[in-house]
């Protein structure tokens, strides 16, 4: 009987504040929206470190003729020092580091640039002006100022370079996607939750007389404010169901179906990972209602 009459309460009071409950659903649905995209985008950027930190090299450039760098100053990279660094690589401190060395020759280098070079622009080149290296895949991508300390300073060594410094800029901008989708999810948490006090608070004067008249009969405070909760819960967790539908569709149709058709050697986020994030938004969606009734029905209940 009590639970028949909570639930004809809530469905009354959704009724009579229509237009305020749809509008809590609306806007917790779009605060809630931004709520996932951040956290999805999160993990799409989380995923393409793992995988592309995992496949970056350290390239080793080695001192060409008539460089300008100090460290060259003796000339070209000799056999020898091209043998000594090689085996500073392979067979000493830094041999459990790294994973695999390439050796590349100027005349490999120069093959591969003239191949580059479609508009022969730099046809005058010759292969002795072109730069050896040694390309080294690291254990741990994470070790490479290791690496690049123990060999900057070798004879023969023009400069290192960590490939990972090609994506910094990228995922420095997603990183700021991410602050900026988190920052307006808060902006809409907060519009949120006053538009949910509002709608309790509309809901519990429109009602006074009735709350009176409940707890003059004996009536716990708990039942007096349990309809006015769960008004809010309602309406918050509809946008919240609303949110994760928007992401799952979005991250169906745009990521699976359109991005990963179109950008193929991108390890793209899937379905999966909105059913992650999903509860999470459900746990946002029913905290705000249980905060805004606590703000609220404390003062508009009380007989």
């Amino acid at each position: 009987m009590r639970l028949q009459f909570i639930l004809g309460e809530v469905v009354n009071g959704l009724r009579r504040n229509s237009t305020m409950a749809l509008s809590v659903v609306l806007v917790t649905f779009v605060s809630l929206t931004f709520v996932g995209a951040a956290a999805l985008i999160q993990m799409q950027i989380d995923q393409l470190k793992d995988d592309w930190y995992g496949k970056v090299e350290i390239s080793i450039f080695l001192c060409p003729e008539n460089s300008r760098n100090e460290r060259c100053a003796e000339g070209a990279v000799t056999a020898d020092q091209e043998e000594s660094i090689r085996g500073v690589l392979e067979d000493g401190a830094l041999q459990d580091l790294v994973q695999e060395v390439f050796y590349e020759s100027r005349e490999e280098a120069y093959e591969k640039f003239v191949a580059n070079d479609e508009d022969g622009i730099w046809s005058s080149l010759t292969p002795d002006q072109m730069q050896p290296s040694f390309r080294v895949k690291l254990s741990d991508p994470e070790q490479f100022q290791v690496v690049a300390d123990a060999t900057e300073g070798l004879p023969g060594v023009d400069v290192v370079q960590d490939q990972r410094e090609i994506f910094s800029e990228l995922f420095r901008f997603l990183n700021a996607a991410t602050l900026i989708a988190a920052a307006l999810a808060g902006v809409m948490l907060l519009a949120a939750m006053l538009l949910i006090t509002t709608t309790i608070r509309l809901s519990a004067l429109s009602r006074r007389r009735e709350t009176q008249i409940m707890r003059m009969v004996g009536s716990s405070r708990s039942l007096i404010q349990m309809p006015f909760m769960l008004e809010g819960a309602v309406a918050a967790t509809a946008g919240a169901l609303l949110a994760v539908g928007g992401l799952y569709f979005g991250v169906r149709y745009l990521v699976e179906d359109w991005l990963r058709g179109s950008v193929t050697w991108v390890q793209y986020i899937g379905a999966q990972d909105v059913w992650a994030v999903a509860p999470w938004l459900m746990v946002i969606a029913v905290g705000l209602a249980a905060i805004a009734s606590l703000v609220t029905l404390g003062r508009y209940t009380r007989a």
